[in-house]
């Protein structure tokens, strides 16, 4: 698992480090330059032509140690002041000096004649809060047209550390090389859109300098993955768990089937489906392994007995394909009332709720939500547009107020766990933005709470091993033409590899 901080906890980590472990700031930046430094020398040819911006803060003051180290590789390098200089801070005083005891100069604007092989970005840093405007917009604007390679220090300058968002106009760099740890502002959309490259460079902060404040969102890593529910040799198919898949409607049995699909080959050691009766067929013959419990009305549900296949199962999956009929709204309100175990509620579960969200908070057991931008567009009330620029705070906010695990599905999930950590996944393509996809992650995490594994781990890992099945199906074919049914095969590669690296660390 990796960290992911914001501005405001990047800050209290470097004073930790500074205050509890006595390690000077000048020493900070001047690793910090080095390190970034040696990443723009590698992408350079020699005796490159650099133009670097510096503002007032410390962010400018690595820009000016970046100036100095470049010379010193003979790039021919522009230094421009783009800040009040009568509010540097004294590391940027201090570097600004050592640039000019060099030889350096420094200009107040960009030259309007001049080609550069790069342009740094060293204006704002991670600290930024207030929107860009004025001559600092027609700054980065500038420095946008430029026709060279674009680097930005830390975070791209006019970009939320915390959420990503464009704070008025942005510089759109090629390369972001951040300090000690990634940034969320450079993961979250837009943000990582202008961020480019992203390379995390050690300079000396390490989780030490948490000193008891743990960053609010984490990562999932290929690590992680041993985290998966353990296979015992002496075991049979009740071992591995019972997951209940309440899927499909007339036309939509592939839900049902991508759903219990995936559930099975996570592991899972017994899955049964309840779906209407046209989907028998269909399901026998693309699924034989999973049990069925056929209905044709709401009465013929009562009689299947949904009550006491809920009661069977060790965790329930509702919703993929389900539709929004009466039959359907009564299948909902079974599970949220006979429900004692962990139930992942997606899609058309969702859409239901939606009506009356209190409803979540009267199921007993543990609650998974799903839902993608529309669907928590319809939970919450709130626009779309509105909630993919708070991706965390969205789905915290929802996470808390109803006491559920929150998997908001976007390019980089967030899964949201109440009293806890955030999660934003980083696994996962552009190839996994197809019909079913949905259904196979719902299977996924059914599957782990299933086998044992608590709503909080099972949702976050869930998510990540869905997204590095993608990963692996687009490395061996594509991203285009990645159909959710391809997934299957992902997983197994992926639980395949995660098996060997687990038999080799114990060898």
């Amino acid at each position: 698992m990796r960290y992911l901080v914001n501005g405001e906890e990047m800050k209290i980590y470097d004073r930790n480090t500074m205050e509890t472990y006595r390690v000077p700031s000048p020493v900070l930046m001047e690793r910090a330059a080095l390190a970034a430094a040696g990443e723009i020398v590698k992408r350079l040819p020699k005796s490159a032509r650099v133009l670097i911006v510096c503002g007032s803060g410390n962010n400018g003051g690595d820009g000016y140690a970046v100036a100095r180290l470049l010379l010193q590789e003979h790039c021919e390098v522009t230094v421009v002041c783009a800040a009040d200089t009568t509010r540097q801070t004294k590391e940027n005083q201090l570097q600004k000096e050592i640039w000019q005891a060099y030889g350096g100069e420094i200009l107040s604007q960009i030259p309007e004649q001049g080609a550069y092989d790069a342009v740094v970005d060293a204006v704002f840093g991670v600290g930024l809060s207030r929107g860009v405007e004025g001559g600092y917009a027609d700054l980065l604007a500038r420095m946008n047209e430029l026709s060279s390679f674009k680097i930005a220090l830390d975070i791209p300058s006019g970009i939320s550390s915390d959420n990503g968002a464009v704070l008025g106009t942005a510089f759109r760099a090629d390369l972001t090389v951040t300090f000690a740890f990634e940034k969320t502002g450079t993961v979250l959309w837009p943000g990582n859109e202008y961020a480019g490259e992203v390379v995390v460079k050690d300079i000396g902060i390490d989780e030490r300098s948490f000193l008891g404040r743990i960053p609010a969102v984490a990562a999932f890593e290929d690590v992680d993955l041993a985290g998966l529910p353990a296979r015992t040799a002496h075991s049979n198919k009740g071992s591995f768990g019972k997951l209940l898949v309440i899927a499909g409607s007339v036309g939509m049995a592939g839900a049902a089937c991508l759903c219990a699909e995936a559930a099975y080959i996570c592991g899972c050691g017994l899955v049964r489906i309840v779906t209407p009766e046209e989907n028998r067929t269909i399901l026998q013959t693309k699924l034989p392994e999973a049990v069925l419990t056929t209905y044709s009305s709401a009465e013929g549900l009562e009689t299947a007995g949904l009550a006491e296949a809920i009661g069977w199962a060790d965790a329930v999956v509702c919703g993929p394909g389900l539709g929004t009929s009466d039959v359907a709204r009564a299948i909902v309100e079974t599970v949220l009332r006979e429900a004692f175990v962990p139930v992942l509620l997606d899609a058309d579960a969702l859409n239901l709720i939606a009506r009356d969200t209190g409803v979540l908070r009267q199921v007993q057991g543990e609650v998974v939500v799903t839902p993608h931008l529309g669907e928590m567009s319809r939970l919450c009330g709130e626009s779309v547009a509105h909630i993919q620029s708070r991706l965390i705070e969205t789905a915290k906010r929802f996470a808390e107020e109803y006491q559920v695990v929150c998997v908001l599905k976007d390019q980089h999930t967030v899964t949201s766990v109440p009293s806890h950590r955030t999660y934003l996944n980083l696994s996962g393509n552009a190839g996994m933005a197809t019909a079913g996809s949905g259904d196979v992650l719902s299977g996924v995490i059914g599957s782990l709470m299933a086998q044992g594994l608590g709503a909080e781990d099972a949702a976050p890992l869930g998510v990540f091993l869905h997204g590095r099945a993608g990963d692996a199906v687009s490395e061996r074919y594509s991203m285009r033409g990645l159909m959710a049914s391809d997934l299957g095969e992902g997983l197994r590669l992926v639980l395949r590899e995660t098996e060997q690296t687990e038999r080799n660390r114990k060898v």
